[in-house]
């Protein structure tokens, strides 16, 4: 039997839960093996996002080139997987810890990276992506 019109069902909420334990746990173990000590740069945290964003833009393209992809392609992959594995909240608390700590330069590049790298990783990977599905067909 199908949920109420509008509301997600099981199979959907459990899809994405455990997208984001996989993610999590991802990310958990790329800051167990890239550790950095309190106001020193943040590469663990960049690394993750910046990945996330290559991977979410794979996924972009491949859910485009596919319109009559399974349905819990993009929920469980983008926001469970994704969601738990990119984190928008430990890039923030780096960013206020870099300037606490008086690296306010390297708080600067930092952003910047984040940003600029990410947009440059998404667009990469959706780029790829449209080729990769393609030579698939």
């Amino acid at each position: 039997m199908g949920s109420p019109a509008g509301q997600p069902d099981a199979t959907l909420l459990l899809g994405i839960a455990v997208g984001g334990v996989v993610g999590s746990l991802g990310r958990y173990a790329v800051g167990l093996a890239l550790p950095h000590p309190v106001g020193s740069f943040p590469w663990s945290t960049l690394l993750v996002n910046l990945s996330g964003a290559l991977a979410m833009g794979l996924l972009v393209a491949f859910l485009l080139d596919r319109p009559g992809a399974h349905r819990l392609a993009r929920p469980v992959v983008g926001v469970g997987m994704l969601g738990g594995w990119t984190t928008f909240s430990a890039f923030a608390v780096d960013v206020v810890t870099l300037l606490d700590a008086g690296h306010g330069g390297e708080a600067g590049a930092y952003v910047l990276a984040s940003f600029l790298g990410g947009v440059l990783a998404v667009t990469v990977g959706s780029v790829a992506g449209q080729r990769i599905w393609r030579m698939a067909e």
